[in-house]
C-alpha cells in the first residue's frame, strides 16, 4: 500500500514554505508516496489517522488548541511528523506542548549568514556515507532536549551582538519519538540554496522516509 504524506506549508513566507515544500512532495512522490499539501494549519482538524507523514514548512505565526491537539494526537497515534529550519522549530512560539514535540526551539542566529561547519554525530541510516560538511546561512541558536538523538552538530560562532553566548555546541539535526510517532528534525534551511546542497538534500530526504509509519 502506498504511503500517505501530508505538507502542511505557510507562516513567514521568507523561508519560501511553497517552494521547499514542493521540492520535497517531488521527492516523496518519487518514493511512491501519495502527496497533498494543506495551506491551513485547520488541515491539523481533518482525520489524520490514515497519514504516514506530516512534513511541516510553516514558521512562526499561531495555533489554536484544537489544531495543535489534532497533530500531537495523530503522532502519538504513529503519524511521523518532520521539517527543517524555521519552518519545523520557529514554529508557534508560544507552545510549549509543540517544541515537546519537536524536541527544540529556535532562540537566535548572528544578523547575517555565517560559514560554518556540521560534523556527523552517530552512526545512523540517515547520515550513513555522509561527509562533515559546511553551509553559508543562518546558524540556529536552540533550545534543545537533552534526550534528542543528535545525528549532526556545529560548534555555534561568536556573535559579536550577543557576546555572552559563547561559543557552545549546537544540534543541527536529531531524532526522537513522541508516543507511536516518529520526528526528524534539521535546523538547516533558510533557503532553496541550502536544501539543494547534496548532504542536506540526502540527510532530509532519509529522515522524511525514516519518520514515516
Amino acid at each position: 500500500m502506498r504511503k500517505q504524506a501530508l505538507l502542511v506549508r505557510g507562516g513567514w513566507d521568507g523561508h519560501d514554505p511553497v517552494a521547499t515544500t514542493d521540492r520535497y512532495a517531488g521527492v516523496l512522490k518519487d518514493n511512491d508516496y501519495d502527496v497533498s499539501t494543506a495551506d491551513t494549519l485547520d488541515a491539523y482538524l481533518s482525520d489524520l489517522s490514515g497519514v504516514d507523514l506530516i512534513v511541516q514548512c510553516w514558521t512562526m505565526g499561531t495555533i489554536t488548541s484544537e489544531q495543535l491537539d489534532g497533530l500531537l494526537t495523530a503522532v502519538r497515534a504513529g503519524t511521523g511528523f518532520g521539517g527543517w529550519h524555521g519552518g519545523i522549530v520557529d514554529a508557534f512560539r508560544d507552545q510549549p506542548l509543540y517544541h515537546l514535540l519537536t524536541g527544540g526551539q529556535f532562540i537566535h542566529h548572528h544578523r547575517e549568514f555565517v560559514h560554518y561547519g556540521v560534523r556527523l554525530t552517530a552512526g545512523h541510516e540517515i547520515t550513513a556515507d555522509l561527509e562533515p560538511f559546511e553551509v553559508h546561512s543562518e546558524q540556529y541558536y536552540m533550545h534543545a532536549d537533552p534526550g534528542n538523538e543528535v545525528l549532526a552538530e556545529t560548534d555555534y560562532l561568536p556573535d559579536p551582538d550577543r557576546p555572552e553566548i559563547g561559543t557552545p555546541t549546537m544540534p543541527v539535526t536529531w531524532l526522537r519519538r513522541h508516543g507511536e510517532g516518529r520526528v526528524f528534525v534539521t535546523t538547516i534551511g533558510h533557503r532553496m540554496a541550502d536544501l539543494e546542497l547534496p548532504p542536506v538534500h540526502e540527510m532530509i530526504t532519509r529522515g522524511l522516509l525514516w519518520a514515516t509509519r
